[in-house]
């Protein structure tokens, strides 16, 4: 190598390492464009709603204890100790929402909760257990979704299924919980997959490096959306060109082995 390739080698390898570096920061960074965007559009509070299949918890509150013990359904925990089974201290009654949207709710029979929010169903219950209870008394009616949960897949630092004890999360907020994509995640190319109350399934992309993202009817999920994260290029290569290599040292073992095998007998 002559003086001047000595002198164009570490400079061409300079620029290139700048240039792939600047991609790189270019592919992973979220919100690429946030100082462009409107976020006047997302202002707005998000409220899940209730879907068929979700489990209710519902607690009716009133100064007279004995005026919400109907509504207060308890259920016997039961425990193992050793070979004997006994009960812990009961717990409230879980409700079941149906295909059709609907519970049975106790003394006032059924109920249709399906599409509503909390504080939706809340109202519609307080409205159907007042002809119960005397003028004086002001029920409370508290509902809680107990099984509110989302997954998230792919090339996350922890894959998994995560509940939501604030039935409200952003896709942001799930990819923090499963450690933030790996440096293999496509961030533009999310994939979210949610199901509506029809049971009817949907794909849609969601752009990460985008900052319209947050006025997306997509930034927060709802319960049982799957988020899947895809790998890159490199990624998928990588896993390409292992098993190659792995299957390539095995076959030349094995090829090495019958060798000696072959060279031992002939002589």
């Amino acid at each position: 190598m002559n003086i001047k390739d000595k002198i164009l080698f570490p400079l061409v390898l300079a620029a290139a390492i700048v240039f792939f570096g600047g991609c790189a920061t270019k592919n992973v960074a979220y919100f690429r464009n946030s100082s462009t965007v409107n976020l006047e559009q997302s202002r707005m509070l998000y409220d899940a709603r209730i879907m068929p299949k979700d489990i209710l918890t519902i607690t009716v509150s009133t100064s007279d204890q004995d005026a919400a013990v109907p509504f207060n359904m308890t259920v016997p925990t039961p425990m193992t100790q050793g070979q004997r089974s006994t009960y812990s201290q009961p717990m409230l009654q879980s409700y079941l929402v149906d295909n059709e949207g609907n519970i049975d709710f106790p003394r006032v029979g059924r109920v249709h909760v399906g599409g509503l929010t909390k504080s939706e169903a809340e109202k519609l219950i307080l409205d159907k257990i007042r002809p119960y209870m005397s003028k004086t008394e002001t029920p409370i009616v508290t509902v809680r979704m107990s099984n509110y949960k989302i997954s998230v897949l792919g090339e996350v630092n922890r894959p998994g299924m995560y509940t939501v004890s604030n039935e409200k999360i952003s896709i942001l907020e799930a990819l923090a919980q499963a450690g933030d994509l790996t440096i293999y995640g496509v961030r533009n190319n999310v994939k979210l997959i949610r199901e509506d109350s029809s049971g009817m399934k949907s794909i849609h992309v969601l752009n990460l490096n985008d900052a319209n993202l947050i006025n997306s009817p997509y930034y927060y999920l709802q319960q049982n959306d799957i988020v899947y994260v895809e790998p890159n290029k490199v990624k998928a290569q990588n896993s390409s060109v292992g098993s190659m290599t792995t299957l390539w040292f095995s076959a030349t073992s094995i090829l090495i082995s019958l060798t000696s095998l072959l060279y031992n007998i002939l002589n």
